[in-house]
C-alpha cells in the first residue's frame, strides 16, 4: 500500500471511479455493480480503507444516511396501481417467501461455511434483502412483460427495509444474547419498530404534502426541503427505535408517490439522479474496507462457492414456490420469479456496519467472514441474473430483447392508419389519447388504444407496455408531444423517442426548445402534424412497396413523385425501422417500406407538401 492520500484527494478519488465505474459498464454492457466493486476493491488495496481518511465515527452514519435516501428514492417508484392484481403475490413474497429464504440461508451458511449458528442466522437474515439499486437497473435492462415486472420491482424495494429490521433485532440478539424473554422482546421491538416507521413516515408525506400543495416551498427550494426532511426524519425514527429509519423512509416515499394531490414528479427526477451517485460512492467506500488476498480467499474457499450456489439453485426457487402457491401467476412467471433476487447496496451497508461494531469483540472474526460472504453473494448473484435474466425470460416468452412495438401519443386519422399497417407487419401498437371520437375510431378499427392523457401516472405506470420499445408523438400540440418525449425519454431511452416538427406557425421562441427536451424529429425535418394533416385530407394514402433490383427506390419516387415521404422500413418481419430526421432510412434493395404518397390530380404541384429527408 502506499501512503495515505490527503482527504480531499480521496474523496475526489472515490466519486471520481464510482461515476467512471458506471459509465464504463454503461459502454460495455455489464452489470455497474460489479465494476464499482473491482473498482472499490482495488482503492482499497492501493490507499488503505476509508476509516484512515473519514474515521470510523463519520462513516457509520454517512452511509445509513445515503441508505436511508436511496430507500426513500426506491419507495418513490412504488404505484399501487401496478400491483391492483398481485398484490396477495407481493404481501405472500416478503412473508412467507422471506422466512423460507431467511431459514435456508442460515442453514446453507452453516452447513456449507462453518458459521456457528448465532451468525449463519444473522446472515441468513442480512441476504434476505434485494433493493432497488439491483431490481431496477435489471428490470430496465430486461423489461418483462406483464405483471411479473411490477411484481418483482414491489417485492425488491418492499422486501429492504423488512429484512434490515429483521436483521438488526437478530444482530441484537447475537451481540448481547438471547434473554429470558427473547420471543416477547423480539416482537416489541419489531411492533415498535413497524408503528414508529408507518406514523413518522405517513405523518411527514402528510406535511410534505401540504406545504407542496399550498406553495409554501417555492420551486427552486423544494428538493433540498425534501431531502433535508428525508435526512432528519430518518434520523429521528433510528433514534426512537433501531433501523426504523429505512422503514420510514419508505413509507414515506410510497405515500408521496400515491398521493395525487401535489405534483411530487420533480422531486423524483432529482432524487433519482442523486441516486446513482449515492450508489457509486457507497460501493466504492464500502468494498474498499474489504480486504482480497490469497488469505480472505482461502476464507471463502469451495464452501463460499456452493454458499452461492444453494442461494440462486436452491434457495429462491423454493421461497417463491412456497410464495406463489395458490396464486394465479402462470408456470413462466413462477420460473422467472424463483430466477431473480440479487443483492445490493442495503446488504453490503448493513454487513460493513455489522463488522464494524463488532470490532473488538470475540465475533470480530466471523463479521469479517460475514461481510466476505455478502460481498460475495453480491458479486457473484449480480453476475448471474445480470447475465442469465434476460435470455430466460426471452426464452420464457417475457420480454424481447429489442422491443419493436409502437406507442403513440395521439390516435388521429394518420396515426391509425400506420398503427394498422405495422400491425399487418407484425409490429405491436398502443394509441393513447384523450379524444373520444379517436378513441372510438380506434378501437372500432381492432386497434389496442387507451382514452388517458399521455402525460398521466396511469399510462406509465397502470398500463402493460410490454413488447413496447418507441414512442410515436404524433398529437397537433407541439408541447404534448415535447412532454411524452421527456416522460418516455427514461423508459426507452432518447434514440426511441421521436416527435413531430413544431408548427409553422410556432413563434421562434417555442421553436428553440432545448433539444433535450424534444424527441427525435419524425420523419424528416420540417415535417408536421398540420402538414400530415392537409395530405391525408387532400387524399393521401400510405402505400407498402417491396424495393428490388427491378424495382429500386429511384423508380418508387419516378412512379409516385418527390413528395413521397418515406417513414418506416422494413428490414423483415416483425422488426420496423422509423424515419428521423437525424437518420435517414436505408432504401436498399430488398426492403419493405411505407410511404406516405400524394394523388395524381390535375395542376398537382409535387413540392407543394413536404419531401423526403
Amino acid at each position: 500500500m502506499t501512503e495515505p492520500l490527503s482527504t480531499p484527494i480521496y474523496l475526489a478519488l472515490v466519486l471520481f471511479l464510482g461515476v467512471g465505474a458506471q459509465w464504463l459498464a454503461w459502454r460495455i454492457k455489464l452489470p455497474a455493480i460489479v465494476l464499482l466493486l473491482g473498482f472499490g476493491f482495488a482503492l482499497g488495496m492501493a490507499v488503505g480503507p476509508p476509516e484512515d481518511y473519514v474515521g470510523k465515527e463519520a462513516l457509520l452514519p454517512i452511509v445509513s444516511l445515503a441508505v436511508g435516501v436511496i430507500l426513500f428514492e426506491g419507495g418513490l417508484s412504488l404505484h399501487v396501481k401496478e400491483v391492483k392484481e398481485t398484490s396477495s403475490v407481493v404481501l405472500r413474497l416478503v412473508t412467507v417467501g422471506l422466512l423460507v429464504t431467511w431459514g435456508g440461508t442460515a442453514m446453507a451458511a452453516h452447513w456449507l461455511m462453518g458459521f456457528s449458528w448465532p451468525m449463519a442466522t444473522l446472515l441468513g437474515a442480512l441476504l434476505t434483502v434485494s433493493g432497488p439499486t439491483v431490481i431496477l437497473p435489471l428490470l430496465r435492462q430486461v423489461r418483462p412483460t406483464g405483471r411479473i415486472g411490477s411484481v418483482i420491482k414491489w417485492e425488491g424495494i418492499v422486501n429492504d427495509p423488512i429484512g434490515a429490521v429483521l436483521a438488526a433485532l437478530v444482530f441484537e440478539v447475537v451481540r448481547h444474547g438471547a434473554g429470558e424473554h427473547l420471543a416477547w422482546e423480539s416482537a416489541g421491538m419489531l411492533l415498535k419498530t413497524t408503528l414508529i416507521g408507518l406514523v413518522l413516515g405517513g405523518a411527514t408525506a402528510w406535511v410534505l404534502v401540504q406545504l407542496l400543495r399550498r406553495y409554501l416551498i417555492p420551486d427552486y427550494l423544494q428538493n433540498p426541503v425534501v431531502l433535508g426532511v428525508v435526512v432528519l426524519v430518518f434520523a429521528v425514527s433510528n433514534w426512537l427505535s433501531h433501523e426504523s429509519g429505512l422503514v420510514t423512509v419508505t413509507v414515506l416515499g410510497l405515500f408521496l408517490a400515491n398521493q395525487e394531490r401535489a405534483s411530487v414528479k420533480h422531486v423524483i427526477e432529482f432524487k433519482e439522479n442523486l441516486r446513482v451517485l449515492l450508489i457509486a460512492v457507497l460501493f466504492i467506500v464500502l468494498s474498499s474496507r474489504v480486504s482480497i488476498g490469497w488469505a480472505e480467499l482461502g476464507q471463502i474457499g469451495w464452501g463460499g462457492l456452493a454458499f452461492l450456489a444453494a442461494l440462486i439453485l436452491v434457495v429462491r426457487p423454493l421461497a417463491t414456490l412456497f410464495a406463489t402457491v395458490g396464486s394465479d401467476l402462470d408456470r413462466e412467471e413462477r420460473l422467472l420469479l424463483g430466477w431473480i433476487h440479487p443483492r445490493g447496496i442495503v446488504a453490503a451497508a448493513v454487513a460493513s456496519l455489522f463488522a464494524i461494531d463488532l470490532q473488538g469483540t470475540e465475533l470480530a472474526a466471523e463479521g469479517d467472514r460475514l461481510v466476505l460472504a455478502t460481498f460475495l453473494v453480491i458479486v457473484g448473484s449480480v453476475l448471474t441474473y445480470g447475465l442469465t435474466l434476460g435470455p430466460l425470460a426471452r426464452k420464457l416468452g417475457l420480454s424481447q430483447a429489442d422491443p419493436q412495438g409502437v406507442l403513440f401519443a395521439g390516435a388521429s386519422l394518420l396515426a391509425r392508419q400506420i398503427a394498422e399497417a405495422l400491425g399487418k407487419e407484425g409490429v405491436p401498437t398502443l394509441l393513447v389519447d384523450t379524444n373520444p371520437q379517436n378513441v372510438a375510431a380506434a378501437r372500432m378499427s381492432g386497434l389496442r388504444v387507451q382514452y388517458a392523457s399521455i402525460g398521466s401516472e396511469f399510462v406509465q405506470h397502470g398500463i402493460d407496455l410490454g413488447g413496447i420499445g418507441r414512442m410515436l408523438a404524433m398529437t397537433p400540440n407541439d408541447e404534448v408531444n415535447s412532454i411524452a418525449a421527456m416522460e418516455f425519454r427514461e423508459l426507452f431511452g432518447s434514440k426511441s423517442v421521436y416527435q413531430l416538427a413544431p408548427p409553422e406557425k410556432t413563434s421562434e421562441r417555442q421553436r428553440r426548445i432545448p433539444q433535450h427536451l424534444r424527441g427525435r424529429l419524425l420523419f424528416g425535418e420540417g415535417i408536421t402534424h398540420d402538414d400530415l394533416r392537409r395530405r391525408v385530407e387532400a387524399g393521401a394514402i400510405l402505400k407498402k412497396t417491396t424495393l428490388s433490383d427491378d424495382f429500386t427506390y429511384e423508380d418508387f419516387i419516378g412512379k409516385y413523385g418527390e413528395t413521397a415521404l418515406v417513414l418506416f422500413t422494413f428490414p423483415e418481419p416483425g422488426r420496423v425501422r422509423i424515419g428521423a430526421a437525424d437518420q435517414p432510412l436505408d432504401l436498399k434493395s430488398g426492403g419493405k417500406i411505407l410511404a406516405l404518397i400524394d394523388p395524381p390530380r390535375e395542376g398537382f404541384d409535387p413540392a407543394e407538401s413536404g419531401v423526403l429527408p
